[in-house]
């Protein structure tokens, strides 16, 4: 009896964590496939006057959100650039000097980094990035910002996984008279991918969402922008500016769902990477 009650309220309260979820989902579901189409995901943001016409005309709202799709594809890639290369060699090398005082000293940064709030890296990137370098807002100031987000997930992920490695493996290579920097690029990296991979795809997904840091150094664009030089436009750049105006209501759900769809599917991908690489 006891075991049936316990098993009851673990269900319970499993349905209970997990409804809010399902209810999130469901009502961006329900309002936001209505802008769901082909022209929503390769055509620019609708200005003010052709929202508020087609509303007053019962129709659907032209344009789409292909500019932000684009930026932001374009933002997190330049990211991925910068912090995937850091991150790991980082990682790596936490891993291979778990007890020294530098190691320690920049696993605590790592710490700290990752619970800062993006509107404070965005701040940052700001006064180093478009004050000082690209003298104005632009794709490659908010990537930097986003690179800087990424940076504490890869360093973390990177250093458990490869602790995860039986050290017979690694000391297997070196016996053979591996050089030391193969057994590590060779061997250790090659073994923990999955779980690099894991962290790298989780931290994407979380700096895909990320609205601060892009409002104080992207700053948004209402044409598709290639230039990493000017200003551009991001998914949830947009979700705020549609917020900002009443005319562009519908738009707002459907780019949410859009934009939680990107995420969904990253994490589907980093979980069956995963499984396939264990």
């Amino acid at each position: 009896m006891k075991d049936k009650i316990v098993l009851g309220l673990v269900i319970l309260l499993s349905l209970i964590t997990i409804s809010p979820i399902i209810l999130i989902i469901g009502e961006l579901i329900m309002k936001g496939y209505r802008q769901i189409s082909l022209d929503f995901l390769i055509q620019n943001t609708p200005d003010t006057y052709s929202a508020m016409t087609a509303i007053a005309n019962g129709e659907r709202i032209p344009g789409g959100i292909a500019n932000g799709i684009i930026g932001s594809l374009i933002m997190v890639a330049m990211a991925a650039i910068i912090a995937i290369p850091l991150g790991v060699i980082t990682g790596v090398y936490l891993y291979e000097n778990p007890g020294k005082r530098m190691a320690n000293f920049t696993r605590n940064i790592s710490d700290i980094l990752q619970g800062v709030p993006s509107i404070v890296l965005g701040l940052i990137s700001y006064l180093w990035v478009v004050k000082h370098i690209t003298n104005g807002y632009s794709a490659l100031a908010g990537s930097a910002s986003l690179a800087i987000m990424m940076l504490p997930m890869i360093v973390r992920s990177t250093e458990e996984t490869l602790k995860m490695i039986p050290d017979s493996l690694k000391e297997a290579a070196l016996a053979l008279g591996t050089p030391y920097h193969k057994v590590i690029f060779r061997v250790l990296i090659p073994t923990g991918f999955s779980g690099m991979l894991t962290g790298i795809l989780l931290g994407i997904s979380r700096v895909l969402g990320e609205t601060a840091p892009l409002m104080l150094t992207a700053l948004g664009s209402s044409m598709i922008n290639t230039n990493i030089t000017k200003p551009t436009s991001a998914m949830p750049l947009l979700i705020w500016e549609f917020y900002n105006d009443p005319n562009m209501i519908d738009l707002i759900w459907s780019s949410s769902l859009m934009l939680m769809i990107m995420v969904l599917l990253l994490n589907i991908i980093s979980k069956q990477i995963a499984g396939k690489r264990r």
